[in-house]
Order: C-alpha cells, then sequence, then structure tokens
C-alpha cells in the first residue's frame, strides 16, 4: 500500500500537476500518462524527497524531452474540420498552443511554468535544475519566438482588412 503522505500528496496536488503536464504536452490523454509515470517514479523515493512538487514536474519535463527527440508517428490537432461557430479567442488560443508546441521543450517548460503557473524565476530554477538567469534569458527568447509565430498571422489579417495598406 502507498505511503499515507505520497497518496495526500496526489490527491491535492493531481490536477495542478495535471494542468502543467497538458501545457507541457497539449494532449489530456498523454498528460495523463505522464503525470503517471512521473508518480510512479517519485513513490520509490518519497521518502528522501524535500520538494516533491518539483521533482514529479521535473520528471514530467525530462520525459516529454527524451519523448520529443523520438521520431514523430502522429500529429493531434485541436483544430476540427467544419465549425459551425466563428469563436476566435478559442483560434487565438489554439494558434498560441500550436506556436508554444513549436518551441524546444526547455523553453516551453520554462514559459509554462514561469507565466502559466505563475511561479518565480527561482522557482522555475528550481525545478528544471538550472540557474534563475538562465530562466531569464530562456523566457526572454521564448516569448520572443512565440510572438514571431503568432504575430505574423495577425498583421497579414490586419493588413487585408486595411486594405493592404
Amino acid at each position: 500500500m502507498p505511503d499515507e503522505d505520497f497518496q495526500s500528496f496526489v490527491e491535492q496536488r493531481y490536477t495542478a500537476l495535471l494542468r502543467t503536464a497538458y501545457l507541457l504536452c497539449g494532449s489530456h490523454d498523454r498528460a495523463e500518462d505522464v503525470l503517471q509515470n512521473a508518480l510512479a517514479a517519485a513513490l520509490p523515493k518519497w521518502r528522501r524527497m524535500d520538494h516533491p512538487d518539483a521533482y514529479v514536474r521535473r520528471v514530467m519535463v525530462n520525459q516529454l524531452a527524451n519523448d520529443w527527440r523520438r521520431p514523430i508517428r502522429e500529429i493531434v490537432t485541436a483544430v476540427l474540420p467544419d465549425r459551425a461557430s466563428r469563436d476566435t479567442a478559442f483560434e487565438e488560443r489554439d494558434e498560441l498552443w500550436t506556436a508554444l508546441r513549436k518551441l524546444p521543450v526547455r523553453m516551453r517548460a520554462v514559459l509554462v511554468l514561469r507565466y502559466w503557473e505563475d511561479r518565480s524565476e527561482q522557482e522555475t530554477a528550481e525545478i528544471l535544475g538550472v540557474s534563475a538567469g538562465t530562466v531569464k534569458s530562456t523566457a526572454s527568447r521564448g516569448l520572443a519566438r512565440l510572438r514571431e509565430l503568432v504575430e505574423p498571422r495577425q498583421s497579414s489579417a490586419l493588413s487585408t482588412v486595411n486594405g493592404g495598406n
């Protein structure tokens, strides 16, 4: 039977950890698998851990980094054909997730932990095992890259609306 402290940790943190896993990989099913594997890796080391939340997040990032190095076998997309309504918020959010998935693993992890989970630079650095300076520079480069990936489409849409001027 699992340790009661570990079971309590899982019950309290599962939803937040699952959200992080989803943001890192973009698929609910994959996120559940990644989190389950990370929790399975944490259980044998549970009694020796000082920061279990950070450990589980780091295992998830490392696991996904290893997976992303392998060849892609299938491409999952949130965009479905023939949608009935024109929900621009959905399209913008989907465009952002698509752009986020194009970033390198560590850069994506920094952005998710830093801005989506609203973690400090120091917390993000501890989770990822890097310096706070690395978090700062990676976040800066990541945000700049996201702007490059998202803004060209918006700029061309604006020029179309404005008659190409």
